[in-house]
Protein backbone atom coordinates (compact mmCIF):
# COMPACT_ATOMS: atom_id res chain seq x y z
CA UNK A 1 0.00 0.00 0.00
CA UNK A 2 1.39 3.41 -0.55
CA UNK A 3 2.61 5.55 1.84
CA UNK A 4 -0.19 7.39 3.97
CA UNK A 5 0.13 11.51 3.21
CA UNK A 6 1.14 13.15 6.50
CA UNK A 7 -1.17 15.97 6.87
CA UNK A 8 0.31 18.50 9.68
CA UNK A 9 -2.62 19.29 12.75
CA UNK A 10 -3.30 22.47 11.29
CA UNK A 11 -4.71 21.05 8.07
CA UNK A 12 -6.22 18.25 9.76
CA UNK A 13 -8.19 20.18 12.07
CA UNK A 14 -9.25 22.54 9.25
CA UNK A 15 -11.10 19.30 7.47
CA UNK A 16 -12.62 18.61 10.62
CA UNK A 17 -14.05 21.59 11.17
CA UNK A 18 -14.94 22.17 7.63
CA UNK A 19 -16.87 18.91 7.90
CA UNK A 20 -18.72 20.23 11.01
CA UNK A 21 -19.17 23.63 9.55
CA UNK A 22 -18.16 25.08 12.26
CA UNK A 23 -15.65 26.59 10.11
CA UNK A 24 -18.45 29.63 9.18
CA UNK A 25 -21.28 31.49 11.03
CA UNK A 26 -24.13 30.69 9.38
CA UNK A 27 -23.71 27.11 7.16
CA UNK A 28 -27.49 26.24 6.78
CA UNK A 29 -29.62 29.09 7.25
CA UNK A 30 -32.39 29.37 9.61
CA UNK A 31 -36.08 27.77 10.59
CA UNK A 32 -37.09 24.03 10.48
CA UNK A 33 -34.96 23.68 7.12
CA UNK A 34 -31.92 24.73 8.54
CA UNK A 35 -32.57 22.23 11.13
CA UNK A 36 -32.99 19.34 8.79
CA UNK A 37 -29.77 19.96 6.96
CA UNK A 38 -27.49 20.07 9.73
CA UNK A 39 -28.63 16.85 10.85
CA UNK A 40 -28.25 15.54 7.98
CA UNK A 41 -25.01 17.14 7.42
CA UNK A 42 -23.74 15.79 11.24
CA UNK A 43 -25.52 12.33 10.95
CA UNK A 44 -27.37 12.45 14.51
CA UNK A 45 -27.44 14.93 16.94
CA UNK A 46 -27.04 13.25 20.52
CA UNK A 47 -29.77 13.81 23.12
CA UNK A 48 -28.93 14.01 26.98
CA UNK A 49 -30.66 14.58 29.76
CA UNK A 50 -29.05 17.23 31.90
CA UNK A 51 -30.25 20.81 32.04
CA UNK A 52 -27.51 22.86 34.07
CA UNK A 53 -27.29 24.80 30.50
CA UNK A 54 -29.48 24.14 27.46
CA UNK A 55 -29.59 20.62 26.65
CA UNK A 56 -27.28 19.13 24.79
CA UNK A 57 -29.31 18.48 21.05
CA UNK A 58 -30.13 22.50 21.27
CA UNK A 59 -27.09 23.50 21.81
CA UNK A 60 -25.73 21.70 19.21
CA UNK A 61 -27.95 22.92 16.39
CA UNK A 62 -27.29 26.27 17.88
CA UNK A 63 -23.93 25.79 17.59
CA UNK A 64 -24.11 25.71 13.78
CA UNK A 65 -27.70 27.43 13.50
CA UNK A 66 -26.90 30.91 15.33
CA UNK A 67 -31.04 32.31 14.78
CA UNK A 68 -32.17 28.77 15.90
CA UNK A 69 -35.54 28.51 17.59
CA UNK A 70 -36.35 25.12 19.66
CA UNK A 71 -39.54 25.16 18.20
CA UNK A 72 -37.62 24.35 14.82
CA UNK A 73 -36.64 21.01 16.11
CA UNK A 74 -40.33 20.64 17.03
CA UNK A 75 -41.29 21.39 13.44
CA UNK A 76 -39.09 18.81 11.98
CA UNK A 77 -39.71 16.18 14.00
CA UNK A 78 -43.41 16.79 14.41
CA UNK A 79 -44.99 18.36 11.56
CA UNK A 80 -42.10 18.15 8.59
CA UNK A 81 -41.04 14.88 9.45
CA UNK A 82 -38.04 15.20 8.49
CA UNK A 83 -35.67 13.75 11.43
CA UNK A 84 -36.66 11.20 13.95
CA UNK A 85 -35.14 9.82 17.26
CA UNK A 86 -33.44 6.13 17.39
CA UNK A 87 -30.47 5.04 18.73
CA UNK A 88 -26.87 5.58 17.38
CA UNK A 89 -24.48 5.12 20.36
CA UNK A 90 -27.02 7.17 22.34
CA UNK A 91 -30.31 8.17 21.85
CA UNK A 92 -30.33 10.77 19.31
CA UNK A 93 -31.70 12.50 16.19
CA UNK A 94 -31.45 11.27 13.01
CA UNK A 95 -32.63 12.38 9.46
CA UNK A 96 -35.76 10.56 8.33
CA UNK A 97 -33.81 9.99 4.85
CA UNK A 98 -31.53 7.53 7.01
CA UNK A 99 -34.72 5.11 8.17
CA UNK A 100 -34.21 2.40 5.82
CA UNK A 101 -30.61 2.14 7.72
CA UNK A 102 -32.27 1.46 11.10
CA UNK A 103 -35.28 -0.79 10.08
CA UNK A 104 -33.04 -4.17 10.21
CA UNK A 105 -32.12 -3.03 13.76
CA UNK A 106 -35.74 -2.34 14.71
CA UNK A 107 -36.36 -6.14 13.53
CA UNK A 108 -33.56 -7.28 15.65
CA UNK A 109 -34.78 -5.43 18.94
CA UNK A 110 -38.26 -7.57 18.38
CA UNK A 111 -36.23 -11.09 19.13
CA UNK A 112 -33.29 -9.95 20.75
CA UNK A 113 -34.69 -7.34 23.25
CA UNK A 114 -32.00 -4.43 25.15
CA UNK A 115 -31.44 -5.52 28.73
CA UNK A 116 -33.46 -2.31 30.03
CA UNK A 117 -36.91 -3.43 28.89
CA UNK A 118 -35.91 -7.28 28.56
CA UNK A 119 -38.72 -8.08 30.78
CA UNK A 120 -41.24 -6.63 28.99
CA UNK A 121 -44.37 -8.84 28.37
CA UNK A 122 -44.93 -9.02 24.31
CA UNK A 123 -48.41 -8.96 25.08
CA UNK A 124 -48.64 -5.90 26.93
CA UNK A 125 -47.07 -4.71 23.93
CA UNK A 126 -49.96 -5.51 21.97
CA UNK A 127 -52.25 -4.66 24.39
CA UNK A 128 -50.79 -1.05 23.89
CA UNK A 129 -50.78 -0.82 20.40
CA UNK A 130 -54.25 -1.16 20.20
CA UNK A 131 -54.79 1.03 23.00
CA UNK A 132 -52.77 3.98 20.48
CA UNK A 133 -54.26 2.74 17.84
CA UNK A 134 -57.74 3.66 19.02
CA UNK A 135 -57.38 6.38 21.28
CA UNK A 136 -54.06 8.39 19.39
CA UNK A 137 -50.21 8.92 20.45
CA UNK A 138 -49.58 8.85 24.53
CA UNK A 139 -46.60 9.99 26.60
CA UNK A 140 -45.61 8.61 29.75
CA UNK A 141 -47.80 10.51 31.69
CA UNK A 142 -50.90 9.35 29.95
CA UNK A 143 -50.33 5.78 31.86
CA UNK A 144 -51.11 6.33 35.33
CA UNK A 145 -51.97 2.52 36.37
CA UNK A 146 -48.75 1.67 37.68
CA UNK A 147 -46.61 2.36 40.53
CA UNK A 148 -43.07 3.16 40.53
CA UNK A 149 -40.44 0.40 40.97
CA UNK A 150 -37.47 0.02 43.08
CA UNK A 151 -34.73 1.66 41.05
CA UNK A 152 -32.56 -1.10 39.49
CA UNK A 153 -30.47 0.40 36.74
CA UNK A 154 -28.33 3.89 37.04
CA UNK A 155 -30.72 6.13 35.77
CA UNK A 156 -33.36 6.57 37.78
CA UNK A 157 -36.37 4.50 38.35
CA UNK A 158 -39.11 3.60 35.52
CA UNK A 159 -42.58 3.04 35.66
CA UNK A 160 -43.09 -1.07 34.20
CA UNK A 161 -45.26 0.21 31.23
CA UNK A 162 -42.15 2.79 30.14
CA UNK A 163 -40.35 -0.63 29.40
CA UNK A 164 -43.46 -1.28 26.90
CA UNK A 165 -43.10 2.03 25.84
CA UNK A 166 -39.31 1.50 25.10
CA UNK A 167 -39.64 -2.06 23.72
CA UNK A 168 -42.52 -0.80 20.83
CA UNK A 169 -39.80 2.38 20.34
CA UNK A 170 -36.83 -0.08 20.08
CA UNK A 171 -38.60 -2.50 18.04
CA UNK A 172 -40.02 0.08 15.26
CA UNK A 173 -43.28 -0.06 16.54
CA UNK A 174 -43.61 2.94 17.99
CA UNK A 175 -41.94 6.10 17.38
CA UNK A 176 -41.49 9.73 19.34
CA UNK A 177 -43.84 12.14 17.04
CA UNK A 178 -42.88 14.72 19.93
CA UNK A 179 -41.10 15.73 22.36
CA UNK A 180 -41.63 18.52 25.33
CA UNK A 181 -38.32 18.93 27.42
CA UNK A 182 -37.94 15.61 27.81
CA UNK A 183 -41.56 14.02 27.84
CA UNK A 184 -42.01 11.68 24.58
CA UNK A 185 -45.49 11.44 23.16
CA UNK A 186 -45.40 8.14 21.31
CA UNK A 187 -46.84 7.32 17.82
CA UNK A 188 -47.62 4.06 15.91
CA UNK A 189 -44.54 4.44 13.78
CA UNK A 190 -46.95 3.54 10.24
CA UNK A 191 -49.04 6.07 11.35
CA UNK A 192 -46.88 8.90 12.05
CA UNK A 193 -44.51 7.86 8.72
CA UNK A 194 -46.60 6.26 6.73
CA UNK A 195 -45.75 3.21 4.34
CA UNK A 196 -42.19 2.35 5.78
CA UNK A 197 -39.13 2.02 3.60
CA UNK A 198 -37.64 -1.14 2.51
CA UNK A 199 -34.83 -2.26 4.93
CA UNK A 200 -30.89 -1.85 3.72
CA UNK A 201 -28.83 -4.47 3.16
CA UNK A 202 -26.26 -5.58 4.78
CA UNK A 203 -24.02 -3.66 2.89
CA UNK A 204 -25.54 -0.80 2.16
CA UNK A 205 -25.67 -0.43 6.26
CA UNK A 206 -21.47 -0.81 6.30
CA UNK A 207 -21.45 2.09 3.04
CA UNK A 208 -24.18 4.22 5.42
CA UNK A 209 -22.20 4.31 8.53
CA UNK A 210 -18.67 5.06 6.14
CA UNK A 211 -20.62 7.74 3.77
CA UNK A 212 -21.87 9.42 7.08
CA UNK A 213 -18.75 9.30 9.32
CA UNK A 214 -17.05 10.55 5.80
CA UNK A 215 -19.34 13.27 5.52
CA UNK A 216 -19.34 15.21 9.52
CA UNK A 217 -15.51 14.05 10.22
CA UNK A 218 -13.93 14.66 6.89
CA UNK A 219 -10.78 12.44 8.27
CA UNK A 220 -12.50 8.92 9.37
CA UNK A 221 -10.70 6.27 11.38
CA UNK A 222 -11.71 3.22 13.02
CA UNK A 223 -12.51 4.43 16.37
CA UNK A 224 -14.32 7.44 14.69
CA UNK A 225 -16.68 5.26 12.70
CA UNK A 226 -17.14 2.97 15.09
CA UNK A 227 -17.44 4.85 17.78
CA UNK A 228 -17.35 3.86 20.89
CA UNK A 229 -15.97 0.38 19.69
CA UNK A 230 -12.53 1.16 18.18
CA UNK A 231 -12.52 -1.20 14.69
CA UNK A 232 -13.77 -1.32 11.47
CA UNK A 233 -15.94 -4.65 10.92
CA UNK A 234 -13.99 -7.20 8.72
CA UNK A 235 -16.88 -6.23 6.20
CA UNK A 236 -16.04 -2.28 6.34
CA UNK A 237 -12.69 -3.15 5.98
CA UNK A 238 -13.33 -4.35 3.00
CA UNK A 239 -15.34 -1.30 1.90
CA UNK A 240 -12.45 0.86 2.69
CA UNK A 241 -9.82 -1.32 0.73
CA UNK A 242 -12.60 -0.99 -2.80
CA UNK A 243 -12.47 2.85 -2.20
CA UNK A 244 -8.82 2.72 -1.72
CA UNK A 245 -7.73 1.21 -4.62
CA UNK A 246 -10.31 3.07 -6.35
CA UNK A 247 -8.65 5.99 -5.17
CA UNK A 248 -12.02 7.29 -3.86
CA UNK A 249 -10.27 7.38 -0.27
CA UNK A 250 -6.84 7.70 0.30
CA UNK A 251 -4.82 7.31 3.58
CA UNK A 252 -3.61 9.58 5.65
CA UNK A 253 -1.75 9.99 9.22
CA UNK A 254 -2.10 13.29 11.56
CA UNK A 255 1.17 14.69 12.52
CA UNK A 256 3.43 12.08 14.84
CA UNK A 257 0.11 10.05 15.34
CA UNK A 258 0.29 6.59 13.96
CA UNK A 259 -3.02 5.76 13.62
CA UNK A 260 -4.31 5.42 10.01
CA UNK A 261 -7.35 7.70 8.87
CA UNK A 262 -8.56 8.11 5.46
CA UNK A 263 -10.32 11.05 3.84
CA UNK A 264 -12.03 11.60 -0.21
CA UNK A 265 -9.56 13.93 -2.23
CA UNK A 266 -12.37 16.43 -2.32
CA UNK A 267 -12.35 16.73 2.00
CA UNK A 268 -8.50 17.23 1.36
CA UNK A 269 -9.17 20.41 -0.36
CA UNK A 270 -11.07 22.08 2.44
CA UNK A 271 -11.47 25.70 2.06
CA UNK A 272 -9.39 27.88 4.43
CA UNK A 273 -11.57 29.73 6.70
CA UNK A 274 -12.77 33.50 5.89
CA UNK A 275 -12.84 36.59 8.18
CA UNK A 276 -12.09 36.89 11.71
CA UNK A 277 -11.73 33.38 14.17
CA UNK A 278 -14.97 32.26 14.86
CA UNK A 279 -15.80 31.64 18.52
CA UNK A 280 -17.88 28.13 19.38
CA UNK A 281 -19.13 27.36 23.45
CA UNK A 282 -19.84 23.45 23.02
CA UNK A 283 -21.50 21.01 24.30
CA UNK A 284 -19.45 18.65 26.02
CA UNK A 285 -21.92 16.30 23.86
CA UNK A 286 -20.59 17.88 20.85
CA UNK A 287 -19.52 15.46 18.34
CA UNK A 288 -16.48 17.61 17.62
CA UNK A 289 -15.98 16.65 21.56
CA UNK A 290 -17.66 13.36 22.45
CA UNK A 291 -14.82 10.97 20.91
CA UNK A 292 -12.22 12.15 23.39
CA UNK A 293 -9.23 10.58 21.87
CA UNK A 294 -10.30 12.16 18.46
CA UNK A 295 -10.32 15.87 20.20
CA UNK A 296 -7.56 14.71 22.25
CA UNK A 297 -5.48 14.33 18.77
CA UNK A 298 -6.77 16.71 16.76
CA UNK A 299 -6.64 19.91 19.52
CA UNK A 300 -4.45 18.22 22.37
CA UNK A 301 -7.25 19.02 24.57
CA UNK A 302 -8.52 16.01 26.95
CA UNK A 303 -11.75 16.55 28.05
CA UNK A 304 -13.10 14.80 31.13
CA UNK A 305 -16.95 15.14 31.40
CA UNK A 306 -17.12 15.37 35.22
CA UNK A 307 -20.77 15.02 35.58
CA UNK A 308 -20.59 12.03 37.51
CA UNK A 309 -16.97 12.70 39.36
CA UNK A 310 -16.99 13.66 43.13
CA UNK A 311 -17.15 17.54 43.72
CA UNK A 312 -13.67 17.14 45.63
CA UNK A 313 -12.02 15.37 42.30
CA UNK A 314 -13.21 17.45 39.88
CA UNK A 315 -10.46 19.79 38.03
CA UNK A 316 -12.65 22.32 35.81
CA UNK A 317 -16.36 21.35 37.09
CA UNK A 318 -19.60 19.70 36.99
CA UNK A 319 -20.79 20.39 33.45
CA UNK A 320 -17.46 22.19 31.66
CA UNK A 321 -18.25 23.41 27.71
CA UNK A 322 -14.49 23.46 25.41
CA UNK A 323 -14.36 26.57 23.99
CA UNK A 324 -13.49 26.90 20.13
CA UNK A 325 -11.68 29.84 18.68
CA UNK A 326 -10.83 29.40 15.22
CA UNK A 327 -8.73 26.07 14.88
CA UNK A 328 -7.79 26.16 18.63
CA UNK A 329 -9.65 24.96 21.96
CA UNK A 330 -8.37 28.10 24.08
CA UNK A 331 -10.88 27.38 27.21
CA UNK A 332 -13.26 25.38 29.69
CA UNK A 333 -15.54 26.88 30.98
CA UNK A 334 -18.10 25.68 33.82
CA UNK A 335 -21.50 27.44 33.56
CA UNK A 336 -25.03 27.52 34.56
CA UNK A 337 -27.94 28.83 34.13
CA UNK A 338 -29.93 30.66 36.22
CA UNK A 339 -32.99 30.69 35.12
CA UNK A 340 -34.92 32.23 38.04
CA UNK A 341 -32.66 35.34 37.84
CA UNK A 342 -32.41 35.25 34.27
CA UNK A 343 -28.90 35.30 33.37
CA UNK A 344 -26.10 32.45 32.90
CA UNK A 345 -23.28 32.31 35.89
CA UNK A 346 -19.50 31.82 35.25
CA UNK A 347 -18.78 28.88 37.69
CA UNK A 348 -15.07 28.30 36.73
CA UNK A 349 -13.28 29.36 33.94
CA UNK A 350 -10.01 28.14 32.68
CA UNK A 351 -7.51 28.55 29.54
CA UNK A 352 -6.53 25.93 28.00
CA UNK A 353 -4.02 25.02 25.26
CA UNK A 354 -3.10 28.88 23.72
CA UNK A 355 -5.80 30.30 25.57
CA UNK A 356 -4.89 33.49 26.79
CA UNK A 357 -6.73 36.64 28.27
CA UNK A 358 -4.79 39.12 26.03
CA UNK A 359 -6.01 37.14 23.26
CA UNK A 360 -9.27 35.68 23.81
CA UNK A 361 -11.12 36.89 26.30
CA UNK A 362 -12.82 39.59 24.59
CA UNK A 363 -14.16 37.66 21.90
CA UNK A 364 -15.30 35.02 24.50
CA UNK A 365 -17.31 37.54 26.23
CA UNK A 366 -18.82 38.73 22.76
CA UNK A 367 -20.30 34.69 22.46
CA UNK A 368 -20.67 34.55 25.98
CA UNK A 369 -23.20 36.86 25.27
CA UNK A 370 -25.09 35.80 22.25
CA UNK A 371 -24.87 32.27 24.27
CA UNK A 372 -26.64 33.70 27.27
CA UNK A 373 -29.45 35.18 25.04
CA UNK A 374 -29.87 31.95 23.58
CA UNK A 375 -30.18 29.97 26.81
CA UNK A 376 -32.66 32.77 28.09
CA UNK A 377 -34.37 33.43 24.73
CA UNK A 378 -38.48 34.20 24.62
CA UNK A 379 -38.86 30.64 23.60
CA UNK A 380 -37.31 29.39 26.78
CA UNK A 381 -40.35 27.93 29.11
CA UNK A 382 -39.43 25.94 32.71
CA UNK A 383 -38.62 22.18 32.05
CA UNK A 384 -38.20 23.04 27.97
Amino acid sequence: MKKPLNLTLPHARRIWLHAQRLDEREPFGAGPEATRQAVEQLGYVQIDTINVIERAHHHILFTRIPNYRRSDLTQAQSVDKSVFEYWTHALAYVPVRDLPFYIDEMKQHRSEPMRWYADADPNDLKKLLRQIKKDGAISIRDIDTDELVEKDHPWGSRKPSKRVLQYGFFSGELTISERIGMVKTYELISRHFGKLPQAATSRQIDAYLLDRALTSQGLISGPSVMHPKLRFTPELAKQIETRRRKKALLPVTIGDDPTLHYATPEALEAPEPKGPPLVHILSPFDPLAIQRRRTSLFFGYDHVFEAYVPKAKRKFGYFTLPVLAGDEIVAALDLKTDRAAGKVLIQAWHWVGKGNAAEHKAMLEDELGRFERFQLGEEFTPGS
